[in-house]
């Protein structure tokens, strides 16, 4: 995914200036999907207008720009979200770590491994309590998809706690199958 996707699918739901548009990045969409401060974001609508894919549609005070996605732009969005799952670039520091926990010794593969449990549970608290709380309150806007998000990350990060658990069984079993007193063979 880039950042020019993330933008052309938020200005697709609803018109926002570069302010708006990072305050997004600075919630949910910023610490489950995509990270993107405003030194990003603005350069980037720059880009985006040039080529077609935004328009400014408002400037206001303090040279404030309202963007809003062409439909130029549109199909852009839609051609990409609609493009086969696994095209893009993987970048996922948790799973490099789950592909290097091989390096450590069983004790701190079983600690590494403790910590992916209780930050996987500390997730899905967090997003059944954002779950609980759209319930009662009905989403507008950018909220209404949210809920198939939080849906998604409640389900991602229950099968990464499932698999920490069975992976700590796993390194266990395996731990008390060989001399725990010798020193790994690298």
């Amino acid at each position: 995914m880039s950042l020019s996707h993330a933008l052309l699918g938020l200005l697709a739901i609803e018109p926002a200036s570069g302010y708006e548009l990072s305050k997004e990045f600075e919630r949910d969409l910023g610490r489950y999907a995509w990270q993107a401060g405003h030194t990003s974001v603005y350069p980037e609508l720059i880009r985006l207008a040039e080529q077609g894919l935004v328009e400014v549609t408002h400037e206001g005070a303090r040279r404030s720009r309202t963007y809003a996605v062409t439909d130029k732009g549109r199909e852009e969005l839609r051609e990409w979200l609609l493009s086969p799952w696994g095209q893009g670039v993987v970048r996922n520091e948790q799973v490099l770590r789950l592909f290097l926990l091989e390096a450590l010794e069983p004790n701190e593969t079983v600690t590494a491994l403790r910590g992916v449990v209780e930050h996987a549970e500390g997730r899905m608290s967090e997003l059944r309590a954002l779950r609980e709380k759209r319930d009662v309150e009905p989403p507008e806007g950018l909220d209404v998809l949210g809920q198939l998000a939080s849906e998604y990350g409640l389900r991602q990060y229950q099968a990464l706690r499932d698999w920490a658990l069975w992976a700590i069984e796993h390194v266990n079993k395996r731990q008390g199958s060989t001399d725990s007193g010798s020193p790994r063979q690298r």
